[in-house]
């Protein structure tokens, strides 16, 4: 039987070594040896969210490219794309600091980060990367992702629904977006009859995190969404009740008697 390796521990200088080989290809004045050094000699004693930051500042500072041209290599050393609903913290692990990367340096370069968080997220994810993004441009990162709710890649649609969950897990909380439940809601409307399980379970997962916050509104949506669509989302919105269902929520057990659950 193998034992446990905490995931922490893949972040170190083998993966400084996999990102350098890398971008090397693409950018031969990378200063590769002199990266994994300095990577191996900070991330001993750190957590991950630690070593992914100490990773991605080396990162930065042996790229020394503007913004911009630096989007340009790291989009080239992506991989091939995910083409299944799982792995993305496996095969695509090495990507966590490049995502990060976009996320502090690129806040000033939003259609660029943007444009390779899009890609990113086809491989590992960008839920954590894009949140800045919303903060700073709600409107021009909207209407990007109302354009990506109907994307053919479900690693992109899923992004629209998890990267603007009010509560995403070890995400610092987001308020909703336009400080108004109906924009979250209208956001991921096309996504409730998504037919991607990996989508559906993240739309239940953000439907949960607005019931705590806003129930009327919340089980008032669920009732119209119910009547347009019927019992074949019955999943999505019942995972979206769980918290109100567990505490023995009234209003909530009257829309599951409803459905007829």
């Amino acid at each position: 039987m193998s034992s446990y390796t905490p995931l922490k521990c893949y972040f170190d200088a083998n993966l400084a070594q996999i990102l350098g080989d890398r971008i090397s290809r693409f950018y031969p004045d990378f200063s590769c040896d002199s990266f994994v050094k300095r990577v191996d000699n900070s991330v001993e004693g750190l957590e991950l969210k630690n070593r992914v930051a100490v990773i991605t500042k080396e990162l930065h500072m042996a790229l020394s490219l503007p913004y911009v041209e630096a989007v340009n290599v790291l989009e080239k050393i992506l991989g091939p794309e995910n083409e299944t609903e799982k792995g993305m913290f496996i095969n695509g692990y090495f990507l966590m600091p490049v995502a990060y990367y976009v996320e502090v340096y690129g806040l000033n370069h939003v259609e660029d980060s943007m444009n390779l968080l899009y890609e990113i997220t086809k491989r590992h994810t960008s839920e954590y990367a894009i949140r800045p993004f919303l903060l700073r441009y709600e409107k021009q990162v909207l209407e990007k992702l109302r354009v990506w709710a109907a994307d053919e890649n479900s690693h992109v649609r899923r992004l629209v629904s998890e990267g603007t969950r009010p509560r995403l897990p070890w995400a610092k909380r987001m308020n909703l977006l336009s400080n108004d439940s109906s924009v979250n809601l209208t956001l991921i409307e096309p996504l409730v009859t998504d037919h991607s399980k990996y989508v559906q379970k993240s739309v239940g997962n953000h439907l949960n995190d607005l019931s705590k916050t806003h129930e009327e509104e919340l089980i008032a949506w669920m009732i119209k969404m119910h009547d347009l669509h019927g019992n074949r989302i019955n999943g999505i919105l019942k995972h979206g009740l769980r918290s109100l269902i567990k505490s023995n929520d009234q209003d909530a057990l009257a829309f599951m008697r409803r459905m007829g659950d």
